[in-house]
Order: structure tokens, then sequence, then C-alpha cells
């Protein structure tokens, strides 16, 4: 008679609380094992990014609000991916945006809707962690692994307890030195992933004149690749006299100019919102931000080539080592998702 094989439940670290390391939690946890997250940031999200603005606006007030600088929504393909988003989606802490794009904007990329988590993009991560074990600004930079499991460094400071295995869930560019030495195959297909930078401009100044019927625009040339109406986006607040803006460069701009000075690339990035929207922005307050790793370079596999044929996560049993991440399966939140379900599913079953 046969009997049930039995797997061993691990006591896990999870470096990286975007949205595949927040996956890949939620789908270990699922599956019995004891997970523990850290990340470099104080809070989570990665590129699922959203930002605190403070100023004070042009009639002496203090302001604050908040403004998602990172992916506005995100596309959701495959029937598993939908059920497992269906109770935040019943829940409404996601919410469809169908965008209306400005007349003589390149194609859309996406047929449907996208979802926008409520009430800021990192909301998503934040959901999926809400009963897992987080650590905050703790940025490994030393893994080393012995008999007795993984001890887990940052600037000289070990996480406390036993870890059993290790899942990197960072940009590959973050975890290949972290692989360097214990998977030197893993580092340099990671090192060769191509990623495209992006510098974004986002801020809130006083609402156009001009009456505005579109949220989204995607330019056909100059330097921005898309243009945000952020407040116009499901669930977020309008401020009476105001537009809040979001503007993504393009690849090949931020590529050229991704050392230039923040006020030189401000600059520029304002003169092509205005371009775009078509009269004169008066700012109340804006910033850049440079992301280096904004997305992968579609048709780059993990290996640097360009091919659509992924290997979906990286798994080591011997040692208890895993990558995954959106560049290994798709380069989206659902290639996140993707990845991040096939690694949890891969060390259950090892």
């Amino acid at each position: 008679m046969n009997t049930p094989q039995t797997h061993p439940k691990l006591n896990v670290v999870v470096v990286g609380a975007g949205a595949a390391g927040a996956f890949c939690a939620q789908a270990l946890r699922r599956h019995g094992h004891a997970v523990h997250v850290v990340d470099k940031s104080r809070g989570a999200g990665g590129r699922l990014a959203s930002k605190r603005l403070e100023w004070t606006d042009l009639a002496g007030q203090a302001r604050l609000n908040r403004i998602d600088h990172g992916a506005p929504g995100f596309a959701v393909e495959s029937a598993a991916f939908a059920d497992d988003l269906a109770p935040l989606l019943a829940a409404e802490r996601l919410l469809p945006w169908l965008p209306t794009l400005k007349p003589g904007s390149g194609p859309a990329g996406d047929a449907g809707p996208l979802l926008v988590p409520q009430p800021d993009m990192p909301a998503l991560c934040r959901s999926l962690l809400s009963d897992t074990a987080v650590t905050w600004s703790f940025q490994v930079d030393r893994l080393l692994h012995s008999a007795d499991g993984w001890r887990v460094e940052a600037a000289g400071v070990a996480l406390p307890g036993r870890h059993d295995a290790v899942v990197l869930a960072l940009p590959p560019a973050q975890a290949a030195p972290l692989l360097a030495s214990l998977a030197p195959a893993w580092a340099s297909s990671a090192a060769a992933v191509m990623m495209q930078p992006c510098w974004t401009l986002m801020g809130v100044a006083q609402a156009p004149t001009l009456p505005m019927a579109w949220d989204l625009a995607l330019p056909t040339e100059g330097p921005l690749a898309a243009v945000i109406r952020a407040d116009a986006r499901p669930g977020r607040a309008a401020t009476a006299g105001h537009a809040h803006w979001v503007a993504h460069a393009r690849a090949g701009w931020s590529r050229t100019h991704l050392e230039q000075p923040v006020p030189w690339v401000r600059g520029e990035l304002e003169a092509a919102l205005q371009a775009c929207v078509g009269e004169a922005i008066v700012w109340e307050h804006a910033i850049v931000h440079r992301w280096r790793y904004a997305r992968l370079d579609h048709g780059a596999d993990a290996a640097g080539h360009r091919s659509s044929d992924t290997t979906p996560c990286w798994w080591d049993p011997t040692r208890r080592l895993g990558v995954c991440g959106d560049f290994l399966g798709g380069g989206d939140v659902e290639g996140a998702w993707r990845s991040a379900r096939a690694l949890s599913a891969t060390i259950t079953a090892t």
C-alpha cells in the first residue's frame, strides 16, 4: 500500500516585498510554510509604488497628497490569476480602470480594463502580506549557507531565527550580487537581463482650463511614453481645482539621460508634459523619480537573449535557495504572480 508522500514545512525568508515577493509569501503560507519577508524599503510594493507629497500651495496652505508613480494599473490575462484576485475584487480592494485615451495616442497594449488597487498601488502587496511577518529597512547584503540553514545579513546584522530556505524576489540586477558566490551561473544570467530605466515626473498642478476628456495619453513622439491624469483613476481622491499628473519617459530617452542632473530632467519632462496637455501647466509641487529597473525589455529572457521562452523560477533543492520575479514570468504583475506561484509549488514539492 502506497502512503502519501509528505514534505517538510519550512521556515522561509523572502527577500523583497514587491509583487513577486508578496505573491510568493502568500502562496508559501497557503502551503503551510512559515514565512518572514524582508525589504530594504519602509513599505511594500516595489514598482507598485506610491509617493507621499508634502508642500505649501500658492495660497500658503500646507498640503498632503499621495500619488502613484510606478505602474498605473495592471492587466489580467489568465483565469487562474483572476481567481486568485477574486476576493480582492469582491471586496472592492481592486477596481477596474478602462482608460480613456487622448486622441492621437499610440495603441494601448491592453484591450481590457486594468486593475487598480485601493487606496494606492502598494495596497495590493500590503493585502497579500497582511498575515506575514515582515522586517522593513533591512537591505540584505550577505547570504550565508551552512548545515544549520541560512544566515541572512544586512550591514552585519543577522535576521533572528533559523531559516531553512531563502527566496530572492528582487530585480535581477539586485539579485545578482547576492547570488555571485552561491550560484555563479544564476548570478551571470540575472546580471545579463536587460531592464529598461524610466525617469518619471509627478506632481500637483492647477487644473487645466481647457476641457479634458482623457485620463491617459500615449504620445507617439517626444520624450514621454505615457501621461496619466492620476486623480481621474478609480478610487483616487480628486482635489477641486487641481490635477495630479504622472508622466513616464521613454526607455531610450531615460537611458540616454540617466545620469543627468535632476533639475534638467524635470525641466525637460515638464516641457514635454505641457506640450501633451496643450496649455501652460501651473505647478504647485512637482518632483522626478529615477527608476533604474522599471520594466523588463520585452523579448529578453533571463539569459539576456531575445526569446519568449523563459523559466518561471529558479530553485536549488539541495541548499533550498530560490529566485522568482516578473523578469522570469513575463515582465508584468501577472508575470510576477506566475513566477511566484511556480516557485512556491516547486518548494513545496521538494
